[in-house]
């Protein structure tokens, strides 16, 4: 499944893009598990509710995933179970997946830290969400990190966090977040060549580069 090219893009200038166009994407809360992984790549998503009696399944959605999409998984922001762990990783990493997004927590990172497998989350708990969560929905619109991701939207991550972008809006965004970072490169090669930061930013509207306008 083809992506745009996001290379060069960090999630903050992503972030400013988005501010620029008035669009939501920074997923507040959502932190990577390792700093100096990159994840860039199309949501499946996943939503989780909690367990009927009987529970239903937590899910064996990996089956249905190609290569290079990432695992978006929406737990409502769950903290006391987890439902990424062990075996997932080693399939996802094995079978080419770009990483997990979750809203909620994953256990067993050790392997994840050893694979290098990008993880997204608000953190780690060892207790599993078996008998605690089921799969609600497959493939349709869900929250992350209080904004709504919908299958196939773009999602970017890097030391910062994750940003998601509508696929409707993404050629547009990425336009504008090129513009941003050549910007911020100008201004930083201005100040290294002994120009102060005022008069670099003042050149290039450093303060005015994510105001919406609208």
């Amino acid at each position: 499944m083809t992506i745009p090219d996001v290379e060069g893009l960090s999630t903050a200038t992503l972030s400013d893009a988005l501010d620029r166009l008035g669009r939501p994407g920074s997923l507040l809360g959502i932190a990577p598990l390792q700093n100096g992984h990159r994840l860039a790549g199309r949501a499946f998503t996943v939503r989780y509710r909690p367990a009927g009696k009987p529970p239903g399944t937590v899910g064996d959605y990996l089956d249905s995933m190609e290569p290079g999409q990432v695992v978006a998984l929406d737990n409502g922001g769950r903290t006391d179970c987890t439902v990424w762990g062990d075996i997932l990783t080693a399939v996802a990493y094995q079978r080419g997946i770009a990483g997990t997004v979750i809203d909620g927590v994953n256990r067993d990172v050790r392997r994840a830290l050893d694979l290098g497998y990008p993880i997204y989350s608000r953190g780690r708990f060892m207790r599993t969400g078996k008998d605690r969560v089921e799969v609600a929905e497959v493939g349709g619109v869900i929250t992350l990190g209080g904004v709504q991701v919908a299958a196939g939207d773009l999602l970017v991550g890097d030391d910062d966090g994750v940003v998601a972008i509508a696929q409707a809006a993404e050629q547009e965004v990425l336009e504008v977040a090129r513009g941003i970072a050549a910007r911020e490169e100008a201004i930083v090669a201005e100040a290294l060549a002994g120009a102060t930061i005022a008069e670099a930013r003042a050149r290039h509207g450093y303060h005015s580069l994510q105001r919406h306008e609208g």
